[in-house]
């Protein structure tokens, strides 16, 4: 007899680009030096505070990860985060800790997901939006956003979008991969259309919150449309702010009936991680902003090598990002240009096979013709990997 999986995880398409990925693998194995663009996690290690405050909690044999909601400890930082550093008021029971923000967002819509339910989702989007939905039984309806409007999603566009069957808008800010950051009057357009659809729920997904480079302070949804605040559900995490990357926590925040749910789901599959995590989490929330502003100086001097860079590049048009690891240059002039690469995939090939750099198509995050680069790198790794991009790609360094 063969076993067949539930239609909705055959509904759910598995990673873009698994080939270049294992290839990756094995050049490595074989001696290669494979410098890797593609990714989301930072170089950057943890603070002392929050190594220390993790052996403490080691030292201590806790025994208790706080169930499906996490530690009380842990909600409590969390609420006095968004008190802080975000204008906004939340209970402990509005609070669910998880397994890193890509957790929160799948037991966010297993909870709230019903077959046939849409979820809009901007692109350039982080690849798992859609299939997450996927996975839900729901449908993503991509919104393409336009280059014109610096991959900024319109009014119009999300009016566009939303229907009848629209159950969930997700809003990236900022936004992986184009970097683009949506300021407060920007926020307050999508606001005025969301309230005319009162029985659709938006997702904040806020992960790199704090890799704003805006002119203007990060600011979300919330701090200009409060009247959503029984329908809007703010999703962050540690690994982007603390280079936190294996550490795996995240949380959620939203209306107490839908984050009880969550919590339900989650304490009937995985729990909240672990009470050293949980410990270290506590620490990083109330770590010094000195630390942070520290940190953000070394991303945007890496921001600025790597625009400046592509920039360089015949064929490459690339805008400089606002926020986040991430830039999204549009390289169709330079598939059309090179032989044997007819799309962004072969493109993203002919890089690994010859300059060992592993990057992410745009096609994977929605943007056909575009290149996902993540320059949370090491400096000299960094400076090594345009080297090798410039000698395929063509530019002053090749």
């Amino acid at each position: 007899m063969e076993i067949k999986p539930a239609h909705r995880v055959q509904s759910a398409r598995p990673p873009a680009t698994p080939d270049l990925a294992a290839r990756a693998i094995e050049l490595a194995r074989s001696g290669r030096d494979i410098i890797d663009f593609s990714g989301t996690g930072s170089d950057l290690s943890p603070p002392p505070e929050i190594l220390a405050a993790a052996r403490a909690a080691l030292d201590a044999a806790p025994d208790t990860s706080g169930g499906g909601a996490g530690a009380a400890a842990l909600q409590t930082a969390i609420v006095a985060k968004f008190e802080r550093d975000n204008d906004l008021r939340f209970g402990p029971e509005q609070v669910v800790v998880t397994h890193g923000a890509r957790h929160a967002l799948y037991i966010l819509m297993q909870t709230l997901l019903n077959e046939d339910d849409e979820v809009v989702v901007p692109a350039p989007y982080w690849p798992g939006y859609p299939e997450l939905a996927r996975l839900a039984g729901a449908d993503p309806v991509i919104v393409r956003t336009r280059a014109r409007h610096r991959f900024r999603m319109t009014p119009e566009e999300l009016r566009g979008a939303l229907g009848r069957r629209t159950r969930l808008v997700i809003l990236n800010n900022p936004c992986n991969p184009s970097g683009v950051v949506y300021g407060r009057g920007e926020l307050e357009a999508l606001a005025r259309v969301l309230v005319e659809f009162p029985e659709v729920v938006v997702v904040c997904d806020e992960v790199y919150e704090y890799q704003c480079r805006s002119r203007e302070p990060f600011a979300t949804l919330l701090n200009v449309a409060p009247r959503l605040h029984e329908r809007t559900v703010i999703v962050n995490g540690l690994t982007k702010t603390w280079g936190m990357d294996d550490w795996r926590v995240g949380y959620a925040a939203g209306p107490a009936r839908l984050i009880g749910a969550m919590q339900r789901v989650q304490a009937l599959s995985t729990a909240a991680p672990g009470a050293v995590v949980q410990a270290a989490a506590v620490a990083a929330l109330a770590a010094p902003r000195e630390l942070l502003a520290e940190r953000n100086a070394a991303l945007e001097r890496r921001h600025a090598h790597l625009h400046a860079a592509l920039s360089a590049i015949d064929g490459i048009d690339v805008q400089a990002g606002e926020g986040g690891h991430h830039l999204l240059p549009h390289v169709g002039r330079v598939i059309d240009r090179l032989a044997e690469v007819d799309d962004d995939f072969d493109l993203a090939a002919r890089l690994l096979e010859q300059a060992g750099v592993l990057t992410l198509p745009g096609s994977a995050c929605g943007m056909p013709g575009y290149l996902r680069l993540g320059y949370a790198l090491d400096d000299a790794r960094l400076v090594e990997g345009t080297r090798r991009l410039a000698s395929v790609l063509g530019g002053p360094s090749s």
